[in-house]
C-alpha cells in the first residue's frame, strides 16, 4: 500500500493542527567560508589572469609611449649656527629652537614668484609649463603673464632631520633640468641677500631720520640738568642729601640724650628741693654732705657724753656745744650750696634740650627742601642719561647696520649643484608594471567576489544547505559541458544508446551514471523506517534536466534487479519516450480519462526487462483535471507490483499538476541546474511543497562542473579510478 502524504522529518504540529511557519531564508546573512572564496578565485582564474595580463600589456604600451622625463636635484645647505653679521648682536650665533619653522619658510620662499620669475623668463619656462594657451586673446595672455609663476615640474623638499633643501626640476631635456635647478637655487640665494640689503637700508634710513630728533632732545635734557645744578649751587645733590641725613641722625641722637639728661636732673632737683639729707646725698655734692653728717653724729655723741658729766657752764660743755653748732651750720651751708648747683644744672639741661630741638627742626626742614628738589634733579638726570644712551646706541646701530649690510654670509649656500640626469625618472616602467599588477589583481579579485555575491543561482551543496535550509541529496556532473545537455537516446542500431548493454566493461561506466547510482542509494537508504515506494521528480522551471535524471534513475534502479515503473507525468511536454527512442502513442492521459488500462500501455526496453515505462500519451486538458484521483488510484495499484515508481512531473512553478502529484507520492525530488536555476524560484518551490506537507527528500544539482561547484572534483575521481584499475 502506498502511504499518504507524509510530514517533514522532525516537524511538529501547531495547536491548530498545521505546521509552524518556515523560517525566512537569508541569502546573505550566513558567512562565507574561506574555502568558498578560494574556489571562486580558482573558478575565475583564467579570466582574472587574462584581465591582469591585459592591464600589464596596456600599462607597458602606455609607459613606452610616454616621453621620458629627466630630473636634476640641487642641494642647498642652511647653517643655522653661522652668525648673520660681523659685528653687534648679529655676530652672535643663533640658538633659536625653530628649525622646522625656519626651513618651512625657506621652502615657501624658494617657490615664491620673486625667485621663480627671473628663471622662468630666462629659460622660457612659461611656455613649457603652459601658463597660458597661445590661442587665447592677448589680454588673457597678459593677465596670465602677470599672475604668480607656478612651476609644476618644480619640487622643493627637505630630508628629515637635516638642514638641507633639495631643489629638483623635471624636464624632457636633462641639461635644461639641471640648468633650471641651479638657476632657481642661485636666484634664491640672491633673493635672500637682496632682502637683507633692502632691510638694512630701510632700517638705516629710518634710524637716520630719528637721529636728528634724538640729538635735539638730548641737548634739551642736558641743558635742563645743568641749569638745575646751578640753582642748587651743588655739584651733586645726592651727596648733599647724604650729609644732611647724617647730621639729622646725629642731632636726633643728641636731642634724645639731652631730653634724658634733663628728665634725670629735673628728678634730682625735685628730690633735693624737699630738703632731706638722703636726697642731698644722692647729688654730685652728696659726698661732702655725708662726711659732715658723720662728723655731726660724732660731735653729738661727744656732746652727749660731756653733757652727762659736766654742766652747762663747764668749758668742755661749751666747747662741745660750739663744735656741734659749727658742724650744723656747715651742713646747712652745704645743703644750700647743693640745691643751688642742682638748680643750675637743671637750667643748663633745659637750655641744651631747647637748642637741640631747634637745630633738629631746622636740619629736617633743610633736608625736606633738598629732597623735594632732589626728585626733580633725579628725573632730569635720568632723562638726560637716557637720551644720551639712546643717541649713542642709535649711532652704534647705524654703523653696525651699514657694515653688516655689505656682509654676505655663508649661512645659506649651494652645497651640491645639479647635474644632467643619465636615466629618466619617468616613466618608471617597473613601478608602473608593479602598480598595474597590484591594482589589476585587487580589482580582479574584487570583481570575482562581487560577481559571486551577485550570482543568485544554485551552485553547490554547501550553498544550498546554507541559503535554502535544504539538503542536497545528489549532484550530477555535466556530460557535454560544451552544450549543456544530455543527448537524447539514439535510435536502434546506433552504438551510443542511452541504455548500455550489461556486457559493456565496467571501465566504460561514465561519471554521470555513477552519480545517478549514488543518488539512488541516497534516496532509498535515507529513511530506513519508512520505505520510499513512489518518487516525484520535478523542477522549478523547464529544461532543468529532470526527465533525463528520472530516466537514468529508473535505469539504475532496474539494473539492480528491482521492478521499476517510470511514468511520464508531463502531459504538456512529454519527453521520456524520446529518451528511449519510442513513438508517441497512448499513455497516462488515456488512463486518466478511463480509455485504457495502464497495464496494457506499459513499454519495457529489451536490455532492462525489469523497467516498465508508461508514456504520457496525447495531450488532454481533461486528463490534466483528473490527474489527482486517477493518478492516486494508479499509484496505489502499481505500488503492489513494483519496488519503485518514478513519476516525471512538469515544472512546479506555473502548473497545477505537480502540486496534486506531490501530495500523493512518498517523496519529492527537486532538480536544479547548477549555475543557472534561480535560488528564489527554488525557494518558492520548496515553500509550496512544504505548505502541502509533501515529503521533500531534497534537491539534486544537475550539470555540475568545475565552473559552478567545487564538488566537481569528486566526479573526476571516477574515470581516474577505473583507468588506473584497467592499467593494473
Amino acid at each position: 500500500m502506498l502511504s499518504g502524504p507524509s510530514r517533514l522529518p522532525g516537524a511538529a504540529l501547531t495547536p491548530t493542527g498545521g505546521f509552524p511557519p518556515l523560517p525566512e531564508m537569508d541569502m546573505d546573512a550566513a558567512s562565507m567560508p574561506l574555502s568558498h572564496y578560494l574556489w571562486v578565485f580558482k573558478r575565475h582564474r583564467w579570466k582574472m589572469l587574462a584581465f591582469i595580463l591585459i592591464c600589464l600589456a596596456a600599462t607597458l604600451a602606455v609607459s613606452l609611449r610616454i616621453t621620458p622625463i629627466f630630473e636634476s636635484v640641487a642641494t642647498i645647505d642652511v647653517d643655522r649656527q653661522t652668525p648673520q653679521g660681523v659685528i653687534g648682536q648679529e655676530a652672535v650665533r643663533s640658538t633659536l629652537n625653530d628649525s622646522d619653522q625656519f626651513l618651512s619658510t625657506q621652502v615657501k620662499l624658494i617657490q615664491s614668484d620673486s625667485v621663480l620669475r627671473p628663471v622662468a623668463e630666462k629659460y622660457g619656462l612659461l611656455r613649457h609649463e603652459r601658463q597660458g594657451d597661445p590661442q587665447e586673446p592677448q589680454d588673457a595672455l597678459a593677465r596670465a603673464g602677470e599672475a604668480p609663476v607656478l612651476l609644476r615640474n618644480l619640487k622643493v623638499t627637505r630630508p628629515p632631520n637635516t638642514y638641507l633643501l633639495l631643489v629638483s626640476y623635471r624636464s624632457p631635456d636633462p641639461q635644461l633640468a639641471a640648468d633650471v635647478a641651479n638657476a632657481i637655487s642661485n636666484s634664491y640665494l640672491e633673493h635672500t641677500y637682496n632682502i637683507r640689503i633692502r632691510s638694512s637700508a630701510s632700517l638705516s634710513s629710518f634710524m637716520e631720520k630719528q637721529l636728528d630728533e634724538l640729538r635735539a632732545k638730548m641737548e634739551r635734557s642736558s641743558l635742563a640738568l645743568s641749569r638745575f645744578e646751578r640753582e642748587l649751587n651743588v655739584i651733586n645733590p645726592e651727596e648733599k642729601t647724604s650729609i644732611l641725613s647724617s647730621r639729622l641722625l646725629q642731632l636726633n641722637t643728641e636731642f634724645t640724650n639731652a631730653q634724658a639728661d634733663r628728665v634725670r636732673r629735673d628728678a634730682v632737683f625735685e628730690s633735693v628741693k624737699g630738703g632731706s639729707i638722703e636726697a642731698l646725698q644722692t647729688s654730685a655734692q652728696g659726698e661732702d654732705l655725708r662726711r659732715l653728717a658723720e662728723r655731726l653724729n660724732e660731735a653729738q655723741e661727744s656732746f652727749a657724753q660731756v653733757k652727762a658729766q659736766y654742766g652747762a657752764n663747764h668749758p668742755e660743755h661749751r666747747k662741745a656745744s660750739v663744735k656741734v653748732n659749727e658742724i650744723q651750720r656747715a651742713i646747712e651751708s652745704t645743703r644750700r650750696n647743693i640745691l643751688s648747683r642742682v638748680e643750675i644744672e637743671l637750667r643748663q639741661a633745659q637750655s641744651r634740650e631747647a637748642m637741640l630741638q631747634k637745630e633738629v627742626a631746622s636740619t629736617k626742614t633743610d633736608l625736606d627742601r633738598l629732597n623735594a628738589r632732589s626728585f626733580e634733579y633725579q628725573s632730569l638726570k635720568r632723562e638726560a642719561d637716557a637720551d644720551k644712551s639712546l643717541y649713542e646706541e642709535l649711532v652704534r646701530k647705524i654703523k653696525e647696520a651699514g657694515i653688516n649690510a655689505g656682509f654676505q654670509n655663508s649661512s645659506v649656500r649651494l652645497a651640491d649643484p645639479a647635474r644632467p640626469g643619465f636615466l629618466p625618472v619617468s616613466p618608471n616602467i617597473k613601478l608602473n608594471l608593479a602598480l598595474a599588477l597590484l591594482l589589476s589583481t585587487v580589482f580582479a579579485f574584487a570583481a570575482a567576489i562581487v560577481s559571486d555575491m551577485l550570482d543568485n543561482t544554485v551552485r553547490d551543496p554547501e550553498q544550498v544547505s546554507r541559503t535554502l535550509n535544504t539538503e542536497v541529496i545528489g549532484s550530477l556532473p555535466a556530460v557535454k559541458n560544451w552544450r549543456g545537455r544530455l543527448s537524447p537516446s539514439p535510435q536502434a542500431g546506433e552504438s551510443t544508446a542511452l541504455v548500455r548493454a550489461t556486457s559493456q566493461p565496467e571501465s566504460m561506466v561514465s561519471g554521470f551514471e555513477e552519480a545517478v547510482r549514488t543518488l539512488r542509494n541516497s534516496i532509498l537508504l535515507s529513511d530506513v523506517d519508512r520505505r520510499i515506494r513512489s518518487l516525484l521528480i520535478t523542477s522549478a522551471s523547464p529544461s532543468e534536466g529532470k526527465s533525463t535524471m528520472g530516466v537514468h534513475l529508473a535505469i539504475a534502479h532496474a539494473q539492480q534487479g528491482h521492478r521499476t515503473l517510470l511514468i511520464d507525468g508531463d502531459l504538456r511536454r512529454p519527453s521520456v519516450h524520446k529518451r528511449f527512442g519510442l513513438q508517441a502513442g497512448k499513455g497516462l492521459s488515456n488512463v486518466l480519462t478511463a480509455e485504457e488500462d495502464w497495464k496494457g500501455l506499459l513499454v519495457s526496453p529489451e536490455e532492462l526487462p525489469g523497467l516498465h515505462i508508461l508514456p504520457a500519451g496525447p495531450p488532454s486538458r481533461k486528463a490534466s483535471d483528473l490527474i489527482g484521483r486517477g493518478l492516486e488510484e494508479l499509484l496505489t495499484e502499481a505500488g503492489q507490483i513494483y519496488d519503485l515508481i518514478i513519476l516525471d512531473a512538469p515544472p512546479l512553478l506555473g502548473f497545477a499538476e505537480p502540486l496534486q502529484m506531490a501530495s500523493i507520492v512518498d517523496g519529492v525530488i527537486v532538480v536544479t541546474r547548477a549555475g543557472q536555476t534561480d535560488r528564489k524560484a527554488v525557494s518558492s518551490v520548496l515553500t509550496a511543497l512544504r505548505r502541502l506537507r509533501a515529503n521533500v527528500l531534497g534537491i539534486v544539482l544537475n550539470e555540475v562542473h568545475q565552473e559552478t561547484s567545487s564538488s566537481y572534483y569528486y566526479y573526476g575521481n571516477y574515470s581516474k579510478y577505473y583507468t588506473a584499475q584497467g592499467k593494473a
